[in-house]
């Protein structure tokens, strides 16, 4: 039988899908390992610390795992089967990683607090940084919210940090502190030596080599966790460096790591990781059926590279709660709608806890065609769920396009 080079764009959707654990419903009730599973097929959980509704890992990981314990999460880190670090963001990640993303930061990369910045605040404040190591030696792990700033003032994002959480960032830039915990989400930082002691408890971190041995792993690691990818994608996801040439993977084609394919309508090759040679001969046979529904987050690894979703998805999307409101066109905190394989709209939401109500704040629809009931009904569905999940399920529906969207909707949630 000759094996299958092209694929159309809804079969590398699904096989994008699958390789997301978003292809279908999780069929039963999910346990605290499915937690874990899902983050080591991601590969990276980026963190961000809105919570409009559910922060985003958590929002992130119900989109594939339904409803699940949050505290889940926050137990595998603080039991060290996960760690954070500087990768695409702030993120989770396997601790078998650690040493990958150890040596990414090592070399002035791994995001925001880059090892360059991290340098230039231990040049201005060595003293007090080894004060506070030792601070941390002696009496255990600390919160930046336990330092008052001698200012008075109050922070404001990273420009307002008080020097304690500055020092403490430094230094877990550094490597020498990292988060053992999260109390109410905030960042717990300890000694990385006693972190690592607990974390090696459930197996070592994959050895690093060298450089190019790093490299190679984000990028094979990269094409495995995204199913199917383009060149120029691929770095972007632990951003590990500027956007690949083609060229630039043809010894990965050529030892058979990487199989190179078509794919319709896309400008050029694409890669699937060797490891999922079945399941692209699968979707290429038409047996990949994406039949999930699903709100995401604005920071779920299928959304946060702009340029991939729209020639994946045909969705061109951009996260808008750092866009001054005036200039916002779909809303604050606006989720992505997953449907059978397509992004097929968005959605403005809110979670009122106190009030136990799910705010639709507004919904658009993609296209102009009146949408078919099944589609109505499923997106309400996942609104239910989603809302239920969050402890609000009184769902309120806002502004709705196209119009009658609105109604229909609220008959479903009301059945």
């Amino acid at each position: 039988m000759t094996t299958p080079t092209r694929l159309t764009a809804q079969q590398a959707r699904n096989l994008h899908l699958a390789a997301q654990g978003l292809l279908a419903r999780l069929r039963r009730r999910a346990c605290k390992a499915d937690v874990l599973a899902a983050i080591e097929r991601m590969r990276v959980l980026q963190i961000d610390t809105i919570h409009v509704v559910a922060r985003s890992p958590y929002l992130v990981l119900f989109s594939r795992l339904g409803a699940y314990e949050p505290h889940w999460l926050d137990e595998l880190l603080e039991e060290g089967q996960v760690f954070e670090c500087w990768a695409h963001e702030a993120c989770f990640a396997p601790f078998a990683d650690h040493e990958l993303h150890r040596r990414h930061a090592e070399e002035g990369r791994g995001g925001h607090w880059s090892m360059k910045s991290a340098q230039r605040t231990r040049g201005a404040h060595a003293a007090s940084m080894a004060g506070l190591l030792e601070h941390i030696r002696a009496h255990g792990a600390v919160k930046a919210s336990e330092f008052e700033r001698a200012d008075g003032e109050t922070g404001g994002g990273w420009w307002g940090w008080k020097d304690e959480k500055r020092w403490l960032e430094a230094l877990f830039a550094h490597g020498e502190l990292m988060i053992t915990r999260r109390e109410n989400f905030q960042r717990v930082y300890d000694l990385s030596e006693r972190v690592l002691a607990k974390a090696r408890r459930h197996g070592l971190a994959e050895p690093v080599v060298d450089a190019p041995a790093m490299r190679r792993r984000f990028v094979l690691g990269a094409v495995h966790a995204l199913g199917i990818a383009q060149a120029r994608w691929i770095n972007d996801y632990f951003r590990s460096g500027g956007k690949l040439k083609d060229a630039a993977l043809d010894e990965f084609v050529a030892s058979g790591e990487l199989l190179r394919v078509d794919v319709d309508g896309w400008s050029g090759p694409a890669y699937v990781h060797r490891e999922y040679a079945d399941l692209f001969i699968a979707a290429a046979a038409g047996r990949l059926r994406a039949t999930h529904t699903a709100l995401l987050s604005p920071f779920d690894p299928v959304v946060w590279d702009r340029e991939r979703a729209s020639a994946m998805f045909g969705f061109d999307y951009r996260i808008e709660c750092y866009t001054p409101a005036h200039k916002r066109q779909y809303g604050y905190y606006v989720l992505p709608i997953l449907h059978r394989g397509r992004l097929v709209g968005r959605l403005d939401a809110k979670a009122h806890r106190a009030d136990g109500v799910f705010e639709v704040k507004a919904l658009h629809l993609e296209g102009a065609a009146p949408p078919a009931a099944a589609l109505v009904r499923e997106i309400a569905e996942a609104v239910r769920r989603c809302a239920h999940w969050h402890g609000t399920p009184q769902v309120r529906i806002g502004r709705c396009e196209p119009k009658l969207l609105r109604r229909e909707l609220l008959a479903v949630l009301a059945a």
